[in-house]
């Protein structure tokens, strides 16, 4: 069975003008203050929060740390790849909000957010309710914004999840208790 690449991409591109229609006022402003907080903004503060908790330090280096390796990671995909974002390359989207970087894949909000997501999850189930919704809101506002690709987005998540189960395992080999 061969994969029609060509057609992939097409989908892709059509997928990113559909979603990028929902880019008019309220919403696309709404978004933006979603796309901001996940710059970092969002996650710094929660790591801060879970500090306060018994042994959540744990949890915040954690994070940070796998941060660290994620945003390694994704760097080098992009400087490799070279995706052009889908504004550059006629994809008709409106954006309105610029981009962090050049590239467009992986894109690096989701992927910090799944991965913080699922650790901090992992750790104090509790959370759940709060950082699984924000983290699809995050998702979505790269390619309602049009950032993204959704094929961007699935490979962020993927390797977002890849690092946290990572990270997680890393732990529980050294015995640390989250």
């Amino acid at each position: 069975m061969l994969i029609d690449i060509p057609r992939l991409i097409r989908a892709d591109a059509g997928a990113c003008r559909y979603l990028n229609r929902a880019n008019r006022r309220v919403i696309g402003g709404f978004f933006a203050v979603i796309s901001r907080l996940g710059d970092g903004v969002f996650w710094y503060l929660l790591m801060a929060a879970l500090v306060l908790l018994p042994g959540g330090w744990r949890i915040s280096v954690l994070m940070a740390l796998t941060g660290a390796a994620a945003t390694t990671i994704y760097r080098s995909l992009k400087q490799g790849i070279r995706r052009p974002r889908p504004s550059e390359v006629g994809c008709s989207t409106l954006l309105t909000v610029a981009p962090l970087d050049r590239f467009s894949f992986p894109s690096g909000h989701t992927l910090h957010a799944v991965c913080f997501t699922i650790i901090a999850c992992h750790a104090v189930p509790a959370l759940g309710w709060l950082l699984v919704p924000f983290t699809i809101l995050v998702a979505l506002s790269r390619m309602i914004l049009g950032l993204h690709y959704p094929s961007d987005v699935l490979v962020g998540a993927a390797i977002g999840a890849s690092m946290a189960a990572l990270g997680i395992l890393t732990a529980n080999v050294l015995g640390v208790v989250l």
